[in-house]
């Protein structure tokens, strides 16, 4: 449904899927209402194992433990986020409640209490930090409603 309300039925391509984007993402204020998938058959043990494998590699390498919003900055061309976040000593800084985690800088998580003001403040600082020491201005993934 689009942001006036009209409904639309679109084929897959329609939706302009491409690497975190997508027709939805472009066009403000639309919403998926409903969705069919068409899956492909396969080994049922190799996909068990496979959803097994990708489950076992985020727990050790993303901050599951804690709340967070997830990915907090985009990957800038040529870089990753996490990485330079690291390379600008900021893992473990905090802002109030919100923190950049130990275990990957590339998340702000909710170390305790955090409000919104904390996470936000901490973004900027982060945003800051590392275009004065690389030159590289970091975008965040996670959407902020003012």
């Amino acid at each position: 449904m689009d942001a006036q309300a009209k409904l639309h039925m679109l084929a897959a391509q329609g939706h302009a899927f491409g690497y975190r984007t997508s027709l939805f993402r472009k066009e403000r204020g639309s919403v998926i209402l409903y969705t069919e998938f068409q899956l492909k058959p396969g080994d049922k043990g190799q996909i068990q194992a496979a959803m097994a494998d990708y489950a076992a590699r985020r727990r050790e390498k993303q901050p599951l433990e804690y709340p967070s919003a997830g990915s907090t900055f985009k990957r800038p061309e040529g870089h990753f986020a996490g990485a330079l976040i690291e390379q600008c000593g900021l893992k473990g800084v905090r802002a109030g409640g919100a923190q950049v985690s130990e275990k990957h800088a590339g998340f702000v998580i909710n170390a305790g209490g955090a409000s919104c003001a904390d996470v936000l403040a901490l973004i900027a600082h982060i945003q800051e930090t590392v275009y004065r020491q690389t030159g590289v201005r970091l975008e965040p993934e996670v959407k902020i409603v003012p």
